[in-house]
């Protein structure tokens, strides 16, 4: 980029190709992930700009979901189209898989934009939180530079909005509190402007803009402090009350919250959408200059989240995590060539989608992949007779300490990410899988914990939205046997074994004795096999 800005003028015209060439190429991409941010506790509404001109202007997916509901697991299902259990990212630890030295050998070098770049003559841009361990000095420090990409500007480790370390292309960039020229929302989409205004015409372009906003520490912009200050988090009707009939974890939240509790959440809540109002900003520059450039009409812009997140619900504070919609769901906006504006799409759809989606974009044979996901471009589209998948897995490895968390000694060891008032968020045995399924007779959830008691959660979501009853004990036994039996398919799945017909499609085939086969005893106890 600094060689292209000393360019003359009449040097960077010359490398402007005309508008015939520009057509016939395939066309760009633009991936912007949000970390934390729902969708369905009202996490789209600060975002009027990002709904005019992506949702109104394409398609929103109301059925899109993540395999894993933290934030490591979940990118790393996007960057190799994997589920869990075949990319082994289990939680945000090195030791659990992030970013580490056997991820950076075994799934980097696979990754979708690693193929965009190598297979595809893409050039492909990252600015932005990468992944949770991402610079960690045991793992290659921001010395490291992922294969796939020919920009890169990644946040050393977690989310923050000041005071941060980029690797710009693998040299470390401090930056300090200064709003104007520091402030991580707006240098994304500053440098994403950059690289658009300088970047090479003569072949087509990936960007994936990974802002940290709306996670915590949830600091707004100084001209959005005092913006929504009359909002609080939703009361649904899962707000506050005891989550009985689920598991311990769930059921150890103190109910009825404290005050002091309800308003740290509260307070949350809207700080997080104060900062997703430069977010909304971000999308008005980069559409505006991808019009000006005259590139609009051949991108696609994808914009998603990493996982959900809960503030309150069945008396937990805030965090992700959970099993349950509000932590697995998130947004999915997509406008591009080919896409009818104003589109509702209602198929069941998942992050591990969007590599696959990307790479068929590109004209990147997909049977050369081992990529779990599948393709939304019939989808996007529009195609008549789509057959699609009516199933997926959810799976979480727990996190515990070996000895107490120390906010809360009590408890003893096991549970990790607790509050003052000594509400956990986590533990490790809150290793659970699930089937979620959503076919033209069942909207339904079967969930089993890798513990002692192999506990199960059942979830009817016609009858039941917001997941207050547990059905396990009272469902119709077939169906339970059913998805046992489909959990553990799911479990050992690879490739085109996960997009097989699920319990409720027509090609579905149950035999039970299968549940019984050394196959299935081997897949159900899948914590074992995560590493």
């Amino acid at each position: 980029a600094a060689l292209l800005r000393a360019l003359p003028l009449a040097a960077l015209l010359l490398l402007s190709p005309s508008r015939a060439v520009r057509q016939a190429r395939r066309p760009n991409v633009v991936l912007i992930l949000t970390d934390d941010q729902d969708v369905c506790l009202g996490g789209m509404t600060p975002l009027k700009k990002t709904n005019a001109l992506i949702a109104q202007m394409g398609i929103t997916f109301v059925n899109a979901y993540v395999p894993s509901a933290l934030c490591c697991p979940s990118r790393a299902s996007i960057l190799t189209g994997k589920y869990p259990h075949n990319h082994h990212v289990v939680n945000n630890t090195l030791e659990g898989n992030c970013s580490s030295k056997l991820w950076q050998k075994i799934q980097e070098p696979y990754t979708f934009p690693a193929l965009l770049k190598a297979m595809c003559g893409y050039q492909t841009f990252f600015a932005g939180k990468y992944l949770n361990e991402y610079g960690a000095e045991d793992a290659g420090g921001v010395g490291h530079v992922p294969p796939g990409w020919s920009f890169w500007y990644a946040l050393e480790k977690n989310s923050k909005y000041y005071n941060y370390t980029l690797s710009v292309n693998g040299k470390a960039r401090r930056h300090g509190e200064n709003y104007s020229v520091d402030y991580l929302t707006d240098v994304l989409a500053n440098m994403s402007l950059d690289f658009l205004e300088y970047k090479s015409n003569f072949e087509p372009f990936f960007m994936m803009i990974a802002t940290p906003a709306p996670h915590s520490p949830w600091t707004p912009a100084p001209q959005y402090t005092k913006s929504f200050q009359n909002v609080s988090a939703p009361r649904n009707s899962n707000f506050n009350i005891h989550g009985k009939n689920k598991h311990w974890l769930i059921r150890q939240a103190k109910t009825p919250m404290s005050n002091s509790s309800i308003q740290f959440l509260d307070d949350a809540y809207r700080k997080r959408w104060q900062t997703l109002l430069s977010v909304d900003d971000l999308i008005e520059k980069l559409v505006k200059k991808l019009e000006v450039n005259g590139e609009l009409d051949n991108t696609y812009i994808f914009y998603t989240s990493d996982n959900g997140f809960h503030t309150g619900q069945f008396s937990l504070p805030i965090d992700k995590r959970q099993l349950y919609e509000f932590d697995i769901k998130v947004p999915l906006l997509v406008r591009g060539p080919g896409i009818k504006p104003n589109q509702t799409n209602k198929m069941l759809v998942a992050n591990i989608d969007l590599g696959p989606t990307i790479l068929d974009i590109a004209g990147y044979d997909l049977n050369k992949t081992q990529m779990d996901g599948m393709s939304l471009l019939p989808l996007l589209r529009g195609d008549k007779n789509v057959t699609w998948r009516s199933d997926f897995l959810v799976e979480y490895q727990g996190e515990g300490y070996n000895g107490s968390d120390p906010t809360c000694p009590g408890l003893g060891p096991g549970v990790t990410h607790c509050f003052p008032d000594c509400v956990c968020e986590d533990s490790y045995n809150n290793t659970y899988a699930c089937v979620r399924t959503l076919s033209a007779s069942w909207d339904l959830q079967y969930c089993e914990f890798d513990d002692r008691e192999v506990f199960v959660e059942v979830y009817n979501l016609t009858a039941d939205p917001h997941q207050i009853n547990n059905i396990a004990k009272t469902i119709d036994q077939e169906i339970l046997e059913k998805m046992n039996y489909r959990l553990m398919m799911l479990q050992s799945c690879s490739g085109a074994t996960c997009r097989t017909p699920g319990v409720f499609d027509p090609g579905y085939r149950f035999d039970p004795r299968l549940m019984f086969s050394n196959h299935g005893l081997r897949a159900r106890r899948f914590s074992a096999q995560f590493l």
